[in-house]
Order: C-alpha cells, then structure tokens, then sequence
C-alpha cells in the first residue's frame, strides 16, 4: 500500500523586504492520493503546484498541516526517508556517466549487489525501450531518451511513490503526445501510486486517474477528468480546463411567455429554456453570466426564434474542426464546429446555445449554480 495524505497543508515563505507581508504559497490544501493512483495537479504558473509536490518529496519544509504515507506523519521526515523518487523536467542527468551507471548510480549508493542493480536496471530498460541505448552518454541522445533515462532511473528504486514535476515540458508536441502513452502503460505495468505536477491540462485530461486544480496556492477543484470538464465547481476551472476555453457571456436575466433568456443587447437574447438553477429563479431583472464551451453552440438558419446573431472577426482550420472567433454585442465568443468552407470576415452567423450544457455562474462568488 502507498497512499499519501495531504491534511490542511500549507506554506508560507517569510516577507522578502520591509514593508512587504508573507506569501502564503500553498493555502490549505487537503486531499487523499489513494494506492495505485496517477493523481494530476495542475494549474497555471505561480499557482504553487511544483511547491506542493517538493513539500511531498521532503524538499520544502511544511508551514502547517499534516503530510502522511500509509498513515505515518513525515513532516520531519528528510527526503531519503520517504520512500519517495521524483523525476524532475531537467532531467538531472550525470554527464559521463552511461546510461546503465545513471540508472544504477542510485542503487551502488544503497549498496545493493552488482546482480540486483543489473536486474533492476535491466527490467526497467526494457519498460521504457531503451535497453539499446544503456552503453551511451547523454548528451548523444534525443530529449525523449533522457527523459525515459531519468524516468527508468526512478523505476530502478521501487519507491513507494512517484512523483513528476513537469517532466515533459521540454519535450516538442508530437514526443509529448508518446510520451503521455509511454506514462500511461508504464503506471498500468509497474501498478504504482503517481503525482503528476503539469500546466498542460492536455496532459491532466489525459494522465490522471484523478486532477486537481489549483489557483493561488488554493485546491479549486478535486474530481475525475471528465466531472472536472463537465461538472466544474467554479468559473476558474470552468475557464481553465478546456481547449478553446468556454466562453463566459454577461447580460441581464429575463423571462417572458414561460421562458428564460439572457439579455445581452437590446436587440440580441439568448435562450435558456423553461427553468434555471432554483438560486436564480428570483433573480430576473438582475446581472448574471452563464458559460458556454465552444462546442456547445450549434449554427442554426436565421430567422429561429431562439437563434443569436454573432459576426465572425478570425478562425482557424485544424483540418478535422474549425474554430470561429465570433462577436456577440462586443463580447466576444468562440465557436467549434466539423471543418467546413472558408469563413468570411464579418459574416454573421446565428447561434443557438444546447441548454443542457449552460454553465450559471454567480457573478458574487463566482461559484456553479447548476444543480444549486
């Protein structure tokens, strides 16, 4: 068993000059990476997650809270005593060492016998593909090698818990695309517990068993991949998580014959059907926002009833998809749809949100109000 327990931690570093106040960089964090687990965290830069992660390996000391293995407090404990191997995005490679010793290096240290290094390095050699290359240097290999060396250098250790800070990072799209595959069969084969630090939410949508969001040293949201893309908490992961980013329109809630609808302009309103979120069924006549993600509007004729007008300013053809950059009253908006004929500048196209997928959001907390 390997499971890691995050209880009310945090970090504040001490104020760098006169005058200036602490910087609480991890704000009381609290949650559970279960046995076996590949758990994602991720955030934009400066959100603390590569402090939280060094905190687990024993690297930053722990301003508050309890960190536990297996049941076991271990704030005091140093990193060596942890059961724990990290892989970081430099790699962290010994220059004239082969491949072979960078791997065994940490095993020789340990004093394990020249047969038990030789089996571990070569078991995890063949894991990750690189058994041909154990003879060479780093510097002769591709970014993707090393990266599978500094990995396969972990693997050698049999920690209790992995953890990765960013280590794809310096690698270009398409190695990361098989890198992601090669992380993902490689936590299926070896069955350990996994903390995957990333900005790249393609990366967490993709790896994590789990992920959890953090903005400001704060644990915005902590679920599967598909409720955090679903069901978000609130506008930042609903802003965050999502390639293009839902779209968020402000207008002034209405409801005429029955129905609900957004008013954006005087002459422009978009349909939200017979029934909001209970919390904001009195609130007609106020300001509110609702979020839309891009592949939830559909292209309707004019002249529906429910459609929006919005005027195309830019897009983009991906080959499979295109993406429309439109304008909604000044407000502007993204649309996602099968790749089609070229789009004109300033063609108008009319709109119809799905109402099932309408994100409420309370303009004051900025917390989801569906299902409230």
């Amino acid at each position: 068993m390997a499971e890691l327990s995050l209880q009310h931690i945090s970090k504040v570093y001490a104020a760098e000059g006169r005058g200036q106040d602490p910087k609480k960089a991890i704000d009381d964090v609290s949650f559970t990476v279960r046995d076996k687990e590949f758990m994602v965290i991720v955030g934009p830069s400066g959100c603390g997650k590569s402090t939280l992660l060094r905190m687990m390996a024993g690297l930053e000391d722990i301003s508050a809270g309890n960190l536990s293995i297996d049941g076991i407090r271990v704030n005091e404990a140093g990193p060596g005593e942890r059961d724990i191997a990290m892989v970081f995005q430099n790699y962290a490679l010994y220059p004239h060492m082969t491949v072979y010793d960078n791997m065994a290096f940490g095993l020789r240290l340990r004093h394990y016998s020249k047969t038990e290094i030789r089996e571990r390095v070569m078991q995890a050699a063949g894991l990750l593909d690189i058994s041909a290359e154990l003879n060479r240097k780093p510097r002769t290999l591709s970014g993707g090698q090393r990266q599978r060396v500094a990995i396969g250098r972990a693997i050698v250790r049999r920690p209790k818990i992995f953890l990765f800070d960013e280590p794809l990072s310096n690698l270009d799209a398409k190695l990361r695309s098989q890198m992601r595959i090669e992380l993902q069969k490689l936590h299926r084969e070896i069955n350990a517990t996994m903390v995957y630090v990333t900005h790249d939410q393609v990366e967490a949508m993709t790896l994590g068993n789990r992920i959890a969001v953090l903005q400001k040293g704060k644990l915005m949201q902590l679920d599967t991949p598909l409720n955090i893309y679903n069901k978000p908490e609130n506008k930042f992961v609903a802003g965050f998580i999502g390639s293009p980013e839902m779209n968020f329109i402000r207008g002034v809630l209405d409801k005429s014959s029955g129905q609900y609808q957004l008013r954006v302009s005087a002459d422009r309103s978009i349909l939200l059907g017979d029934s909001v979120p209970a919390s904001l069924q009195a609130k007609t006549g106020e300001v509110m926002e609702i979020g839309i993600r891009p592949e939830h509007w559909d292209i309707v004729e004019p002249g529906r009833p429910s459609a929006v007008k919005a005027k195309a300013v830019a897009f983009e053809n991906m080959g499979n998809e295109q993406i429309i950059y439109c304008s909604l009253d000044r407000q502007p908006i993204i649309v996602k749809r099968f790749a089609q004929d070229t789009v004109e500048i300033g063609q108008d196209f009319y709109l119809r949100p799905q109402k099932n997928k309408i994100v409420y959001i309370d303009s004051l907390t900025m917390r989801v109000l569906n299902d409230r």
